[in-house]
């Protein structure tokens, strides 16, 4: 009997600890805002209550981000997809201090999220910020932004929709232009690399790399 062949996970499940906090917010708030995965294409008007435009936001770590662009632009709902259950509990912790309601979180692999759940032409917007950059090469194979995942993403899409991925190393940045740019659905905004858009807020972390020289690559395509 041959061995089923895997999919290359793009992440590992960490057995991160989590705070007391966000288990509480997990326990607490997972069933109001949480969008448990299935097997069929779900319907987002329903799944926000309204009708509105709609970003997707690819692992959204610990949720401080997603929760400051949602704070900041109300009239748009963003739907969050992250694996890891500290960074889940991190971000309803901040919906609840917020006060927010328009965020939806599924905790599921996004390519699979991608495939079944989510129908073309769902969003205006496409958030990858700091993707994990699984720097040696041997694992260059579990970097999320390849051709394949490109292509499905940019079915998702709406025509005019944009794709921003932000990070801060330069060898997964060169691999990410070049891939965006080889996706016949989607064109660069800037000649290679773009100026940080305002709706991307500084994290801590990447303030106290700016001040040590480091650098962000931000590159923004439409479909």
């Amino acid at each position: 009997m041959s061995e089923e062949r895997r999919p290359i996970r793009s992440y590992v499940l960490r057995q991160g600890r989590v705070s007391n906090a966000q288990q509480r917010a997990y326990d607490s708030l997972l069933p109001q805002f949480g969008i448990p995965f299935q097997r069929e294409t779900i319907d987002l008007d329903r799944a926000f209550g309204r009708r509105a435009p709609r970003v997707l936001e690819i692992g959204f770590g610990m949720g401080e981000t997603t929760a400051q662009i949602a704070a900041a632009h109300l009239d748009t709902d963003y739907l969050g997809v992250e694996v890891h259950t500290p960074g889940v509990g991190g971000l309803l912790k901040q919906l609840d201090e917020r006060a927010l309601t328009n965020v939806r979180v599924i905790q599921h692999d996004v390519v699979e999220v991608l495939t079944q759940m989510l129908a073309p032409s769902s969003f205006e917007g496409v958030h990858i910020f700091f993707p994990d950059p699984w720097p040696k090469k041997r694992h260059h194979k579990r970097r999320l932004i390849q051709p394949p995942f490109v292509a499905l993403l940019a079915q998702r899409m709406k025509p005019g929709a944009y794709l921003h991925v932000a990070t801060d190393w330069e060898h997964y940045a060169e691999q990410i232009l070049a891939v965006l740019s080889a996706e016949p659905l989607l064109a660069n905004t800037a000649p290679a690399y773009a100026e940080r858009p305002d709706p991307r807020p500084l994290t801590k972390f990447e303030t106290r790399g700016l001040k040590l020289g480091h650098r962000v690559w931000d590159i923004v395509f439409r479909r």
